[in-house]
């Protein structure tokens, strides 16, 4: 490590010179203190003193004879009294409520070669994200809420089924809520502790690697959720580390956070090169594919409010962040869970953006979610809501995401919110939304559960209701899922031009009376898919103008019965094109996928 580059803010591998590294001789501890009076090493049992090295700033002992597996601290002495610190560039650290760091021995031997040296950032490839919460996706105990730790699958045992289950639905990529050491379950890791360490609630971080391997061995890539903003306040934690504010602003104004915990000073170069180095670790040791930045808004602007500015040295750390990783990381990319409407999210920093990769677009999921809320009788008051987002999609790379946050906290589940009152009408409205979903241009996420349309509210206690599958709608809700998912990754019409403006074009977008829409998806190569939609109570019959066509063949009903509608199976699948145009017959509450055949005109 470039101790200049570390206090400038431009480090990426802080951790080759803190930290516990295994030697010959033993284990070398070494940590960055500079306001302490004395640093002791709690070894187990044993108290080892530590002598400044480089500019006095850092504290280091060398242990013969330690190894990995041990468990240790730091006794921070400042003002005449001492904390013990957990290690902030711990590797692994004890199982909570235990949280002293551990000795980690990373060896591991790779079978991803191949996967590594084509990965794709996904521009113009198909991205179908399954977010998870790795705790609460499985549990021994079933649906019974629990908190011990034995009802937790490890890391291994889930590379035995995820990677299948994740292939069989469709998905291309996965999504990880934090897997950073975090003390309290239910933060879900959003207030970590370990930046550098997996949870030890699953495992060791070889078996967390063992994971990641069998995912890219079965062609699924691994995103891993970051918090770059805030971190939890225990003692033995960062705050404070050194007796004074070392990682956070020392004004509480700006110091907590709304959620109590304190807030990263990003404009000290040592808690850049920090999470710099962190964000890097994941990316190199444990060959993760993506990095979603968390809460983005609060460091565009301070607190998250836009009336107290731009915070210009935290939107710098971010912009130094996504190039140093792209740089080192060929293939990865990053992405911004980012509110605001600041301009330039996704464009690159050398043309003044701050150079994500992606950014979710929270407006479409807003405005997508209030029309399927909205009574059927209304809907055509609030018909634009779905139009709105095509005005925009190509002003920035977004993901469409319903995630996490849509589920929890009286917001009731996707599949719930849907306006019906009896079930099989609920789901019907939500397969059409799922297809709106997929055939919007832009990335896509969706929470685990939504393959079964789970109606009940994620709790990080209990695993997702997959007994929902012994109920025939919901088992044709799996099954309308599984085959969305596979048509979306073979049809590069639905995401080869995601972002090109050529690759959309309306068909139908002024109906208001009958609250039905209707566009085209195209690929590089002229192939297009018709996507039609029928969101008011009563069948429509629609004559769509669409030229060059001479055929068509419809790929996808969610009124089909296997579907859990009314619609014979596959029925209609070959469709003609009058000189009128295409006819199509939309049941209530439904959509339709069309591949068109013929010349497209120039």
């Amino acid at each position: 490590m470039d101790t200049r580059n570390f206090y400038a803010g431009e480090e990426f591998f802080a951790q080759l010179m803190l930290g516990a590294s295994i030697t010959n001789e033993g284990v070398r501890f070494r940590t960055f203190a500079p306001a302490a009076e004395r640093v002791e090493l709690v070894l187990e049992d044993e108290l080892v003193p530590m002598s400044k090295v480089a500019d006095g700033n850092f504290w280091e002992a060398n242990v013969a004879g330690a190894h990995a597996g041990q468990a240790y601290e730091y006794r921070i002495w400042h003002g005449g009294s001492y904390v013990d610190h957990a290690d902030p560039y711990a590797f692994q650290s004890e199982l909570r409520p235990a949280h002293r760091s551990v000795v980690a021995d990373l060896s591991f031997e790779w079978h991803d070669a191949e996967w590594m040296s084509s990965r794709t950032d996904c521009h113009n490839r198909p991205m179908s994200v399954y977010e998870l919460h790795l705790g609460s996706w499985r549990k021994r105990s079933g649906d019974e809420p629990s908190d011990d730790p034995a009802d937790w699958y490890t890391y291994a045992e889930l590379a035995e089924v995820l990677p299948k289950y994740l292939v069989g639905l469709g998905a291309t990529h996965v999504e990880f809520l934090p897997l950073n050491e975090h003390p309290f379950d239910g933060s879900w890791g959003y207030q970590p502790t370990g930046f550098f360490a997996p949870t030890s609630r699953y495992g060791t971080p070889t078996q967390l690697m063992a994971l990641i391997d069998a995912l890219h061995a079965a062609g699924i890539g691994c995103i891993i959720d970051f918090v770059p903003v805030h971190f939890a306040t225990d003692a033995w934690g960062l705050a404070d580390y050194d007796g004074t504010p070392l990682f956070e602003y020392p004004n509480d104004a700006v110091g907590v956070s709304e959620w109590g915990s304190r807030n990263f000073m990003h404009s000290r170069g040592e808690t850049c090169s920090f999470l710099q180095s962190a964000a890097n670790f994941w990316l190199g040791a444990y060959h993760f594919d993506g990095i979603r930045l968390d809460a983005i808004s609060r460091i565009i602007y301070w607190q998250g409010d836009e009336a107290r500015g731009i915070n210009g040295m935290a939107t710098d750390f971010v912009k130094t962040f996504n190039n140093g990783l792209r740089s080192l990381n060929p293939g990865c990319f990053t992405v911004a869970e980012d509110s605001t409407s600041l301009a330039g999210c996704t464009k690159p920093v050398e043309q003044g953006g701050l150079g994500f990769d992606y950014k979710w677009d929270m407006g479409w999921m807003h405005d997508t979610l209030e029309l399927f809320q909205t009574g059927l009788e209304y809907r055509r008051d609030g018909y634009h809501k779905l139009t709105f987002s095509m005005a925009y999609f190509g002003n920035e790379r977004y993901l469409l995401p319903f995630s996490h946050d849509e589920v929890v906290h009286g917001k009731a589940t996707i599949a719930q919110k849907m306006a019906a009152s009896e079930v099989e009408d609920k789901l019907a409205q939500a397969r059409t939304l799922y297809l709106y979903m997929f055939a919007h241009p832009g990335k896509k996420l969706n929470f685990m559960g939504w393959e079964v349309a789970q109606l009940r509210e994620w709790d990080e206690r209990r695993e997702q209701d997959w007994f929902l599958r012994d109920y025939p709608a919901h088992d044709a809700f799996f099954r309308f899922a599984c085959e969305l998912g596979a048509i979306y990754r073979n049809e590069p019409a639905l995401w080869e031009m995601d972002y090109d403006e050529r690759g959309f074009e309306w068909v139908e977008s002024s109906d208001e009376e009958d609250v039905t829409y209707a566009f085209l998806r195209k690929d590089e190569k002229g192939s297009r898919v018709l996507c039609a939609f029928n969101l008011s109570g009563k069948p429509v019959k629609k004559t769509l103008s669409i030229e060059g066509a001479s055929a068509a063949t419809l790929l996808l009903n969610t009124d089909w019965q296997r579907y859990g509608g009314s619609t014979p199976n596959d029925s209609d699948s070959e469709l003609a094109c009058g000189k009128a145009g295409l006819t199509l017959t939309m049941p209530a509450c439904s959509g339709k996928l069309v591949r068109m055949l013929g010349e497209r005109a120039s």
